[in-house]
């Protein structure tokens, strides 16, 4: 369903020699005055929220169904009509069906890797290919490409136009948690790699990590592989952001006094946030501390039964809520992680656990996400993207330990929701082949999904970082996806 008259955004690349030209300018193409404006950037400042579903979503299951297909890659769920004629989605995506002229899809993203890690790696950075040092054991290196979050807040605090309004914000949030494997260690792709620690997101550790369980606690939350549960063991809590007894706002003036406090505070503070994060940007830590519209942003489980019952009282409900007010408060950009444990790798007991466990809590949470960023006129200005590491297999299989049938993982291609921030709804780009198996018409790579992010935020098409030796990268590696705007 490409369109041919939306023509292609055009991101040139510029060699080594001439980026060193633009001498202490440090960025190519920011803050030069004759460039030319993006449409993207006028009006106001642009959000993103990228929902990252981690595990993989079957695309057979979601947005592509095959219902012509052997039933043996068909699977068990149906497809429903939506309010855009020729769009069909899944039967237990009833609200976003609903809502489909607010919304598009691509279903022909494409990669190489059906690795957990590997994937995880290319979707979060939009980088299709692994650096020399990469090793794949779920460890983070200095080597690292950065990630998205990382390289669009880079830009966004190094070009005059996009700054935030409120500089003092994080340009850049995780929540609610770091996505830490339940084998142990922490997931590649997420932090600010070869940019230098100081661009890693803020990490909002609202929901602090273990590894028995998956899915939306508490009202949805599902065993991981069959290790048993306590309550206690998952608790989603507002980070903890007051100021300390006796701190008042008039005494932030004194920066000395402050930094002592925050020391001393560092317990409190890794609560809100990882430690490293805090640590190298204490000074944004004091003015969250002191700015009411984020302490507010954060307190979402206090917020009103209305509220909370619109969003879902769980994990995905409260997540997609703080990234609501996140962005509200002037956070440019907000990845929302939904799910830990990789809860959307269904190898085995497929269909039941979308069904009752993560379909519900998802349609919920995202449909009331697109009704208030448009009834509050957001919606425009802010991009919404969902995607994970890759998809699923064409067939369904067993897989011990399960009872009932799955599918394994799968980089050949998956299906990407967009919302808001210019794109167009009611719309699809790509197809996948008979068996939702491979691109069949218009493949998209890890590379372009990133360059349509930094399009819609408004990053010019020369803009560059540079690392901390001075040299400098290119932000984008792909075409945006022209079809979507």
């Amino acid at each position: 369903m490409s369109n041919s008259n939306h023509p292609t955004p055009h991101h040139p690349q510029f060699s080594r020699r001439v980026a060193i030209q633009a001498g202490t300018l440090g960025l190519l193409g920011l803050g030069m005055n004759d460039l030319q404006a993006s449409p993207s950037t006028l009006g106001g400042h642009r959000r993103c929220i990228f929902i990252f579903l981690s595990g993989g979503l079957a695309q057979q299951e979601s947005f592509d169904l095959k219902p012509h297909a052997p039933a043996e890659v068909r699977g068990e769920f149906v497809p429903i009509s939506t309010r855009t004629p020729g769009i069909e989605i899944c039967e237990h995506l009833p609200l976003l069906a609903q809502r489909s002229q607010h919304w598009s899809l691509c279903r022909s993203l494409t990669h190489s890797t059906n690795d957990h890690t590997l994937g995880h790696y290319f979707m979060l950075t939009g980088r299709s290919f692994k650096n020399p040092e990469f090793s794949g054991d779920r460890k983070t290196t200095p080597k690292d490409h950065p990630s998205i979050l990382s390289t669009a807040s880079y830009a966004v605090r190094n070009i005059p136009e996009l700054r935030p309004q409120t500089d003092h914000l994080p340009a850049a949030v995780a929540l609610p948690e770091t996505l830490v494997h339940w084998s142990g260690g922490t997931i590649p792709g997420q932090h600010g790699g070869l940019m230098g620690r100081q661009y890693d997101p803020w990490f909002i550790e609202a929901s602090p990590y273990n590894n028995v369980q998956r899915g939306a606690f508490p009202e949805y939350n599902f065993p991981n592989l069959g290790l048993p549960f306590r309550p206690e063991d998952r608790v989603f809590r507002s980070p903890n952001l007051t100021l300390p007894q006796g701190l008042t706002s008039d005494r932030f003036s004194r920066r000395s006094e402050i930094l002592h406090t925050i020391e001393r505070q560092q317990q409190q503070l890794e609560e809100a946030a990882s430690s490293q994060s805090f640590g190298r940007l204490r000074e944004g830590a004091i003015s969250l501390l002191n700015d009411p519209k984020v302490q507010y942003a954060f307190d979402v489980t206090k917020e009103s039964d209305k509220e909370q019952d619109r969003y879902g009282r769980n994990s995905f409900g409260w997540s997609l809520l703080m990234s609501r007010r996140l962005v509200e408060a002037g956070v440019p950009l907000v990845q929302v992680n939904l799910g830990n444990n990789e809860t959307w790798d269904t190898h085995g007991d497929a269909f039941p656990r979308l069904k009752d466990k993560l379909f519900p809590p998802t349609d919920k949470a995202l449909c009331a996400l697109l009704d208030d960023l448009l009834e509050r006129g957001l919606l425009e200005s802010t991009l919404i993207v969902m995607a994970g590491e890759f998809g699923r297999t064409p067939k369904v299989e067993f897989s011990a330990p399960y009872q009932l049938p799955g599918r394994d993982h799968w980089g050949a291609v998956q299906s990407v929701f967009f919302a808001g921030g210019g794109t167009r709804g009611g719309h699809v780009v790509g197809a996948s082949d008979k068996n939702a198996a491979y691109p069949a018409a218009n493949p998209q790579k890890p590379e372009n999904l990133a360059a349509t992010i930094y399009h819609s935020l408004g990053i010019p098409a020369e803009a560059m970082w540079q690392d901390e030796l001075g040299r400098p990268h290119h932000i984008y590696h792909g075409e945006p996806i022209a079809e979507l705007f």
